[in-house]
Parts: C-alpha cells; sequence; structure tokens
C-alpha cells in the first residue's frame, strides 16, 4: 500500500505501465498479463487520498517548498538544511524547516533545540521556534527566526531508537504534513534521509499536488565515486517521479584553513605551532596571509559538477570543508565568526532557482527600515 493508503500497484507492474492512476489502467495492451491488471481495471488507483486536501489546504500558505535530498548518507544534508534555513531567514524571509529523517534527526541539535517538546493547540501542532543574533553581520543579514519540527522533540531521550517499519514513518510524515500549523512561510525546507525509499515516496505523493513551477529538490553529494553512485540514483529518482531538481551542491568540496588556524608539528609529533609562526613572521609574514588548500577526497569524473551536467540539472557550486561550520553546528547556531560564509553563493543559486530573489530584496529591505525606525 502506498503512503496516500492507496493499493501500492506500480511494486510488480509491467514495463510498461501507463500508471494506476491512468484512465487505461488495466486496460491498455502493456496491462496483459500484469498480476495489477483487475486492480487498475477497477479505478482502485484512481482514488484519492481526502487527507491531500487537508495538506493542500494546510501548505497554500507557503511560497515555496525545497526538499534537501541525497541518496547517500554523510554528505551533510542537514548541515545543508540548518545552514539554509539560517541563510534564508537572516534576509528576513520566513522560514521553516521539517526534518522526516524518522531514525536519525540531527535538526534539533544543528538549531539549538535539543530538549524541545512539541505543542499541540486548537489549529495544529506548533513549530518549534528558534531565534538567534546574526553571528556573521553579514550584508543585507539581520537577526533570523525560523519553526521548526522533528521527531526529536517527539522521544524521551536523544538515545532511544525509533524501530519503525515503513507505514508508521509514513504515517509521521502524513502527519507533518497535514497536522503543523506553519501559518505563512516563504520557505519549507525539508530534511530527509538517505535513499530513495519510503520516506521519499510519502513525500513526493502527498506533496504531488501542492508543489508548483518554483518547488523542487536540493541535491547534495560529496565529490567521491563512492557517494555519487548512490546520488545518480536520488537523481534518477527526482527524474521517474517528476521531481524538479534546483540544483546539485558538492559539500565537503576540499578543506580550506588559514594558515594560523593549522597546528604545526614536528617529525617526532610534537606541537611546534608557535615556534614555526613566530619563524615565519620574522622571515617571511607574507606566508601568514595565504589560505592552505587539501582535497580531503578525490574528484571522480568532475565531481558533482559533471555528475550535473550528465543528468541535465543545475550545479548550485560547492562548500569546502570549513572548520568554522562545522563548530556551528556542533553548536546550534548559524555559521560563528571566524569563517567565511560558505553558504552565500549557495543560498544566491537557491533564491534564483526558486524565483525568489525580489522577495528575498524586499524582506531584506523591509528588515532594514525596521531596524532604522
Amino acid at each position: 500500500w502506498s503512503s496516500a493508503g492507496m493499493p501500492d500497484l506500480e511494486t510488480a507492474a509491467n514495463e510498461d505501465c501507463v500508471g494506476p492512476s491512468s484512465e487505461q489502467a488495466g486496460k491498455a495492451s502493456g496491462c496483459e498479463g500484469c498480476p495489477n491488471q483487475s486492480l487498475c481495471a477497477s479505478g482502485a488507483g484512481r482514488q484519492e487520498d481526502p487527507e491531500l486536501e487537508l495538506i493542500g489546504r494546510r501548505l497554500a500558505k507557503v511560497r515555496r517548498k525545497v526538499l534537501v535530498l541525497s541518496g547517500k548518507g554523510g554528505v551533510g544534508k542537514s548541515t545543508m538544511s540548518a545552514q539554509l534555513g539560517f541563510a534564508l531567514a537572516a534576509r528576513g524571509l520566513r522560514v521553516g524547516l521539517l526534518d522526516v529523517d524518522i531514525c536519525g534527526p540531527s535538526i534539533p541539535q544543528m538549531l539549538g533545540l535539543r530538549g524541545q517538546s512539541v505543542h499541540r493547540s486548537a489549529s495544529g501542532w506548533s513549530p518549534v521556534y528558534v531565534q538567534q543574533g546574526c553571528a556573521d553581520g553579514g550584508e543585507g543579514e539581520g537577526d533570523v527566526e525560523l519553526g521548526v519540527m522533528s521527531v526529536g522533540f517527539m522521544t524521551p531521550s536523544d538515545d532511544d531508537a525509533l524501530i519503525w517499519r515503513g507505514p508508521r514513518k509514513n504515517g509521521l510524515i502524513k502527519q507533518f504534513l497535514s497536522d503543523v500549523d506553519w501559518g505563512e512561510l516563504d520557505f519549507l525546507l525539508i530534511d530527509t534521509p538517505p535513499g530513495t525509499s519510503d520516506e521519499h515516496i510519502s513525500l513526493v505523493q502527498l506533496l504531488g499536488k501542492t508543489l508548483g513551477p518554483g518547488d523542487g529538490a536540493v541535491v547534495v553529494s560529496t565529490p567521491q565515486e563512492v557517494a555519487m553512485l548512490d546520488v545518480r540514483k536520488e537523481l534518477s529518482f527526482c527524474a521517474k517521479t517528476k521531481l524538479r531538481v534546483l540544483g546539485v551542491v558538492e559539500n565537503m568540496a576540499g578543506l580550506a584553513a588559514k594558515l594560523t588556524d593549522l597546528t604545526l608539528k614536528d617529525a617526532a609529533g610534537k606541537d611546534v605551532t608557535n615556534e614555526a609562526v613566530a619563524m615565519i613572521r620574522e622571515r617571511c609574514p607574507e606566508l601568514l596571509t595565504l589560505t592552505a588548500a587539501l582535497d580531503v577526497f578525490p574528484s571522480a569524473r568532475g565531481g558533482a559538477e559533471a555528475m550535473a551536467a550528465a543528468f541535465d540539472v543545475p550545479f548550485l557550486g560547492r562548500v569546502p570543508i570549513e572548520p568554522a561550520l562545522a563548530r556551528a553546528c556542533e553548536a546550534g547556531t548559524r555559521i560563528l565568526p571566524g569563517g567565511s560564509d560558505v553558504m552565500r553563493p549557495i543560498v544566491d543559486m537557491v533564491l534564483q532557482q526558486t524565483g525568489m530573489q525580489a522577495a528575498a530584496e524586499e524582506a531584506a529591505a523591509h528588515a532594514a527600515a525596521g531596524m532604522e525606525e
């Protein structure tokens, strides 16, 4: 059965299946010999879950819906989701972040919300809100506020495992989409688990009628082939489900660090940073302005940019391994002072791909006018 409560007619379908929702379902020549033929012919696949209408009403005031996807685990989907949320909110936009990684919710930690709980009101579940000052004072950016919903707010302990099969996970995702009272949002970001399975199918089916031309998916990868093998499957999933790909992000694209941020050791492993820096400052101080760069992961066949080109989808850019970004995720904040804003080019591209540049400029101007008053 599908996440929308309908029989899952495509599981054992013929290769030439016209689809269970088609008027020709069970009648077309390609249906001959399919084990689902009689069920499709009965019209069962054309029945619509009544909760889809409720989800449509609930999300009617959400201007853009962005899924953060990757077929591979550990590539930084939650990092991208959290920092995208912070960055968009810092530009004055109204942002919500939905964490549907049921078995491994990281968003409460990355937004500094561990220990918070969900409250229900007459209008539904209320998101948990995070409010933070602007850490880096970026141009056109201010304080941030965004609403968050995660299963991490619902478990008795952070260490409790949720040992759930697909139907129960799908049921919670449906409840998140139908019951959470987001109000008016410019962006709803949806952080997903790795893979192309239950949660992803549920999201595409449940969100289907609410998705507009400005909505879609940000697909995250790292440069090496072992990651892109699975990310290609995610891009294929998007193509098969007709989910627009806003673009691909190459995360962990090399390590960049100021020379003064490095720990220097001698052949015996002894820390000689202070002595080495003092020597450099005395003999060749201009070296201290340099940035050390290292390709931690080998870039296979052109990396994520070449992969995006092969699938004819936009490439949003690269995000290096930035120590300040890692510290920010651990601290549950936006990127901390001491690191460059590596997310800014990605945010600019997301705004461009979603057609929200003008809205961001208007929101920033409104926020600036409010601060002057």
